[in-house]
């Protein structure tokens, strides 16, 4: 009866949609320029459909970057297929949110300072290129811990050692209850969801696979994702965690992305004839694109100072610019379970160096323009690298032309200056705001003074 009826939801049936379902409140997200989910509530009762039609007036200034005080009004229109009820709410507090598309106040325009609006314009860029479809599957990993103090314990609370997580059952896995029910609630959400799993850190790092699906609904997905982990989380009594690095001597967290160009049913980065990994020239492209402008990509998809923390040889998140099959030291790798005309659709690229606190309309956007650049520039990606790079000496990687990714959020932001692809690609209104809200950060950051520094210096 849901899919069914959403589906065919329009402005016009939603209202008895709703009615019919007994929800009470609805829900309109807005997403801001760091990614947060942004709502306001109405209960039901007091909306009908002209009102999903015009859409509903906010203040735009109390949204971070948005707008001024003196342009203040802006109007949300809900996306009417993005609608959902959400499971775990009952009775008098049953609700349903909408996803929405952000306009100007009054003209009417599409705001082009909404996120959702870059990841939107990525598409028609990719459209206009002839590729129909851009496919994207992030893995978010993300921490979930029984209280924020956990994280600065040494000990291991259920028996884990570092690095020793990976596929863990009960009841060593103590996330797995929470799992489950976090599954079930994607599945509820009608999220299309694969495998679930313990992830390699101790502590309750864990990961739920969706997949692949188009630029813009990936996004959406992937902000359905972490309020669904959150709420379950907090319901078993548990917080669950993006940060990219909550654990000093342990793996962080990061959100790898599999990615792929279509042309109406095809596959355009598969090649049956390509013997090193069935991947077609398009696809070598795609990637020297990536590589490319790697650098300026880091601020956009690791944009905290705590992404810099993850990045860091040792813990199996990527640091070097290069390319290779299987090869998880790689910052761009091609996934070889399979191989056949009977997996083509699995043709993929996978880019490792997002991590789960970035802004999925503006890193999707980012990277599939980026990959774009490469395609109609023929960006040659260089000769994979199908070795272990972290054992690389210095000597070698300068020898094979193997570049470092930045080393800090003000490196990356640094890098993002100077390079205009991906400036393009996220748009300069939301460029503009991005770089002062970041260049905000580093400074404050780097005003605090750190209990390791006391450690190192107080007494030197």
């Amino acid at each position: 009866m849901f899919g069914k009826w959403c589906k065919a939801l329009t402005s016009e049936n939603v209202v008895e949609y709703l009615q019919r379902e007994q929800v009470k409140w609805i829900n309109f997200w807005i997403t801001d320029i760091n990614g947060r989910i942004r709502s306001f509530s109405y209960p039901l009762a007091n909306l009908d459909e002209k009102d999903f039609e015009t859409g509903m007036g906010f203040d735009g200034s109390s949204i971070p970057s948005f707008k001024s005080v003196e342009e203040s009004d802006m109007v949300a229109k809900p996306d009417i297929k993005t609608m959902k009820i959400i499971p775990w709410t009952k009775g008098d507090h049953k609700s349903a949110f909408f996803i929405t598309d952000v306009y100007e106040g009054y003209s009417g325009e599409r705001f082009k300072g909404d996120p959702r609006y870059v990841a939107q314009r990525a598409e028609k860029i990719l459209d206009e290129a002839g590729f129909t479809a851009a496919y994207m599957a992030p893995e978010i990993e993300f921490f979930v811990f029984k209280m924020a103090e956990e994280v600065t314990v040494t000990n291991f609370r259920h028996g884990i050692k570092f690095k020793d997580g990976y596929f863990q059952i009960p009841p060593l896995d103590e996330t797995h209850e929470f799992r489950m029910d976090f599954a079930n609630a994607l599945m509820k959400l009608g999220i299309k969801i694969g495998k679930t799993h313990h992830e390699v850190a101790t502590l309750g790092q864990v990961e739920i696979i969706m997949i692949a699906d188009k630029l813009t609904n990936m996004a959406d997905k992937v902000q359905i994702y972490k309020f669904t982990a959150r709420n379950i989380a907090d319901q078993h009594g548990l917080v669950a965690t993006f940060m990219p690095k909550p654990i000093v001597e342990d793996n962080g967290s990061g959100m790898h992305v599999h990615q792929s160009l279509w042309k109406g049913d095809v596959n355009v980065f598969y090649d049956p004839d390509d013997e090193y990994a069935e991947l077609s020239q398009v696809g070598r492209y795609y990637i020297g694109g990536i590589l490319e402008h790697a650098e300026a990509l880091a601020a956009i998809v690791a944009p905290t100072v705590n992404s810099y923390k993850r990045l860091v040889p040792g813990f199996e998140a990527p640091v070097y610019v290069c390319w290779g099959r299987k090869n998880r030291s790689a910052l761009v790798r091609v996934p070889l379970y399979l191989r056949g005309e009977a997996v083509k659709s699995r043709k993929r690229v996978e880019v490792r160096f997002p991590d789960p606190l970035c802004n999925p309309y503006l890193a999707f956007a980012a990277m599939a323009l980026a990959g774009l650049d490469g395609i109609k520039k023929k960006i040659d990606p260089g000769d994979p690298v199908d070795e272990d790079v972290y054992e690389f000496s210095r000597k070698k990687m300068r020898e094979l032309g193997i570049r470092e990714l930045p080393g800090s959020l003000k490196d990356a932001l640094d890098a993002l200056e100077s390079d205009e692809v991906v400036q393009n690609a996220i748009g300069k209104e939301v460029l503009d705001q991005f770089l002062e809200v970041k260049r905000k950060e580093w400074i404050e950051y780097s005003m605090q003074v750190t209990p390791w520094e006391y450690t190192q210096y107080f007494n030197f």
